[in-house]
């Protein structure tokens, strides 16, 4: 007889849940999980509603006590902030689970859902989820309320150049902007000679200097005014004024370095042209091209000024260009410029009446721009009566008759016209048709490593211009590539008319 053999299966034993009589698994309340949730809430203390405070400048939300986040829609610091008005509540559970339900975005409703777990009767762990709501209410932050007060101010920085031009301002407001250095501050006021940039906190305003000083060469000074004092806490309250000074030498400049710092710098002429400012002005010798680099803490030891402003240089028409050859140029062991050629000119002055008689002969660095014909702007020393005593230490035969500082490209009005690309500006009101600022955009489009920390934006507004027009020969111009497309919103969430976005 054959027998079969059969798997032994495990059998569970169940009893009634004590309330409702259900069969269930034995667990340590002996009740099932329907009757469990009836007799004890592990919700109980944690508050289903709640309010957050946003404001709606600076798109912030407030976590206790006065700490104000940036938090976008349904992101982790959102959560992070709802979860933080919780705390005293959930500190009694184990929080398992958190995620956001969905709700309109202008419903000023936020909810998010929670999952739960908490020891209750006779060691059983139970698990729960539930909704939180939270309503959105507006409120200013303090920050905001300093900005519309636009008076209230604990440091300020006094941006100063001594120079008849606003050209450096307004580069130094496109890396401003690029670097995002003015984030924090309460007002901008704009002065004859510079810029205030006040702040809420000294801390603020340090960054800046440190900033400014990064870009350009300047120093600065720091002085404090006593506001309040409580005597009973011994605590002061003061306003910090960082005054900063720029060099006043700009690009473009003839200067006479005193001869003590010529002597320093390689024994370099006195007469340069500063062709960059940087960290530091950099300097060109137009006979030799010969460079050098003075940094601010040097300028200020021995200051100059320079020669001539930019309202001062003359037109003149090259006449006859014959470049320099190489190996007269190595003769002296000392830094040159290889961006630039040497090359000796004759130029003739241009007058209303047409070109004068004179024809004047000098050496120049431009040598790799100039042809016969070309208008170039320059200083003419035979007709200048300049007072400057370190000109006057050096013999008039090492002076020269012209020096040459730029060549002109195209007439200014046609070139305005068909510029295709627009910068950003702090302030709306900045003024954007003088001359000045037209200067500062030529510069922008004939040095290309000048605008290198200037976003350059395209100009939706100007209508194409032809690439092939043969009067556009020779101009310098930015490419496309070089432009970032501006952000423009036609409609926004409510249907209303947008408005250009500022990155």
């Amino acid at each position: 007889m054959e027998y079969m053999k059969e798997n032994p299966t495990s059998s569970v034993n169940l009893i009634l849940c004590c309330q409702c009589g259900t069969q269930i698994e034995p667990n340590p309340t002996n009740m099932c999980v329907a009757c469990l949730r009836t007799q004890v809430d592990i919700t109980e203390g944690i508050p289903k509603q709640g309010v957050l405070y946003f404001c709606r400048n600076c798109e912030r939300y407030l976590q206790p006590p006065s700490h104000w986040v940036t938090a976008a829609l349904e992101s982790r610091e959102l959560l992070s902030v709802c979860l933080k008005k919780l705390k005293s509540g959930l500190s009694k559970v184990h929080l398992v689970d958190a995620g956001f339900v969905w709700t309109e975005p202008h419903s000023q409703r936020i909810k998010i859902k929670l999952s739960v777990q908490k020891e209750v009767l006779n060691s059983a762990v139970l698990q729960q989820v539930f909704v939180v709501e939270f309503v959105v209410n507006n409120q200013m932050c303090d920050d905001c309320h300093r900005v519309e007060a636009k008076d209230f101010w604990r440091a300020v920085v006094q941006l100063r150049q001594r120079t008849d031009h606003k050209k450096t301002f307004y580069y130094l407001e496109q890396l401003i902007l690029k670097h995002k250095a003015h984030v924090n501050t309460v007002n901008i006021k704009p002065l004859h000679e510079g810029l205030d940039f006040y702040y809420a906190h000294k801390n603020d305003a340090r960054k800046l200097v440190d900033f400014l000083e990064t870009v350009v060469p300047c120093k600065h000074n720091v002085a404090q005014e006593l506001v309040t004092h409580d005597p009973h806490n011994n605590t002061y309250t003061y306003k910090h004024t960082f005054s900063v000074s720029i060099v006043p030498i700009c690009k473009d400049n003839i200067v006479c370095l005193p001869q003590k710092l010529a002597h320093s710098l390689g024994n370099i002429n006195p007469i340069c042209v500063c062709y960059k400012v940087t960290q530091a002005v950099h300097i060109i010798d137009p006979n030799t091209l010969q460079v050098a680099e003075i940094s601010g803490a040097v300028y200020f030891r021995s200051p100059f000024s320079n020669l001539c402003s930019s309202k001062q240089l003359v037109e003149f028409m090259v006449m006859q260009v014959d470049f320099v050859p190489e190996w007269e140029q190595s003769k002296r062991k000392v830094p040159t410029s290889n961006k630039h050629v040497l090359a000796e000119v004759w130029v003739t002055r241009m007058t209303s009446s047409g070109l004068s008689d004179q024809q004047h002969y000098c050496k120049t660095f431009l040598g790799h721009l100039l042809n016969v014909g070309d208008v170039v702007l320059g200083f003419d020393f035979t007709n200048a009566n300049l007072n400057n005593a370190e000109l006057e230490k050096i013999k008039p035969e090492n002076i020269p008759d012209v020096v040459l500082v730029k060549k002109v490209f195209g007439d200014k009005t046609q070139r305005n016209k068909k510029r295709r690309w627009k910068l950003r500006h702090i302030q709306e009101d900045t003024a954007t048709d003088d001359r000045d600022y037209n200067d500062f955009l030529e510069d922008l489009e004939e040095d290309p490593n000048y605008r290198q920390g200037v976003n350059i934006y395209k100009d939706a507004s100007k209508i194409p211009v032809d690439q092939d027009d043969t009067d556009d020969e020779g101009l310098p111009q930015i490419s496309l590539q070089e432009m970032l497309d501006d952000l423009h919103i036609d409609e926004d969430a409510t249907g209303g008319e947008g408005a250009d976005m500022i990155e």
